[in-house]
């Protein structure tokens, strides 16, 4: 392992400690996963990138990251993989496919996940890879999009064991304003169930006032100003309602798909546990014919197209 240099804030500021620091492989080099490996780089970690399109790892072997020719070749060189890939399937994918992570891992190595997938998969996925590899899993799904990749104040919510979370805590500092532990491995992708589930069930509301103040003659460029502060803000509705007025759809910030996978897992989630969720449900059902009209990789925002299409 690579050595570090941590200065302790000892009185005269001058004590140091050396401390061996794990290495680092990142899989999935998408919106979130390159500025996540970026963060991680700039901190001054060992980073090994591997991406099923080769091209998005150049930016970052040009930023001091070394390339794997294969994700197995990534596996055996690091302690911990960190993916953050799209969905179950692809998690699955990565971990368990031919030449994966299950088939390459080790004890002592650990898994840390950054996808937002469903709870169940994920603790059969971790049963599963310790069974295979002795290997160990941390779910830690994150919130804050984009930007929050980008400036490092990515909200984290993880499920594992004690250790294992305390381990990847100071691997996710360049990463996160905060980081907890929710419980066991599972508990991770529940919470950003619920997270997701206050998201874009709230951007279908936000496109409705958005909506409704243009068409009764309000400048809805000026409701996320006016409404700051309020019981009605929040993070969301300042950066969707001034997006959905000026009708700014680009750069992607969130994913139609994204969401729409989200609100599949909630209400998933909640007939597997007998709750009931019905304004997700609703919200489901709208984003999933958005979606279907051709729009999964426009952003969240764009949503405001399904409220304002002239009436037939």
């Amino acid at each position: 392992m690579r050595r570090r240099a941590l200065i302790l804030a000892g009185p005269d500021k001058t004590t140091r400690e050396e401390t061996a620091m794990d290495k680092i492989g990142f899989v999935g080099l998408g919106l979130m996963g390159q500025p996540m490996t970026r963060r991680l780089i700039e901190a001054g970690f060992d980073v090994t990138v591997w991406n099923r399109s080769p091209d998005k790892c150049a930016d970052l072997v040009a930023a001091g990251a070394h390339l794997a020719a294969s994700l197995g070749e990534l596996v055996e060189r690091v302690d911990v993989v960190m993916s953050c890939v799209s969905d179950t399937a692809a998690v699955e994918a990565v971990v368990f496919g031919e030449h994966g992570v299950a088939a390459h891992g080790a004890a002592g190595k650990l898994l840390v996940d950054f996808s937002s997938i469903e709870p169940a998969a994920t603790r059969d996925f971790a049963a599963r890879l310790e069974a295979a590899c002795g290997m160990r899993w941390v779910d830690a799904p994150v919130s804050g999009g984009t930007a929050g990749a980008e400036n490092g104040t990515l909200v984290i919510m993880a499920g594992g064991r004690d250790e294992d979370v305390e381990r990847l805590r100071p691997l996710a500092a360049p990463l996160s304003q905060r980081l907890t532990r929710m419980g066991g491995v599972g508990a991770g992708q529940v919470t950003k169930v619920c997270n997701q589930l206050i998201v874009a069930a709230n951007a279908m509301l936000i496109a409705e006032a958005v909506t409704l103040a243009e068409k009764s003659g309000v400048d809805a460029s000026q409701l996320a100003p006016a409404l700051a502060g309020g019981f009605a803000d929040s993070k969301p509705f300042q950066i969707l309602s001034p997006r959905m007025a000026t009708k700014t759809f680009e750069p992607v910030q969130w994913k139609v798909a994204t969401l729409l996978k989200d609100l599949d897992n909630a209400v998933k989630l909640a007939r597997e546990v007998g709750g009931g969720t019905p304004l997700a449900g609703l919200a489901n059902q709208l984003m999933r014919v958005f979606a279907e009209q051709g729009n999964r990789d426009r952003d969240l925002a764009s949503v405001i197209e399904l409220y304002q299409r002239p009436a037939r």
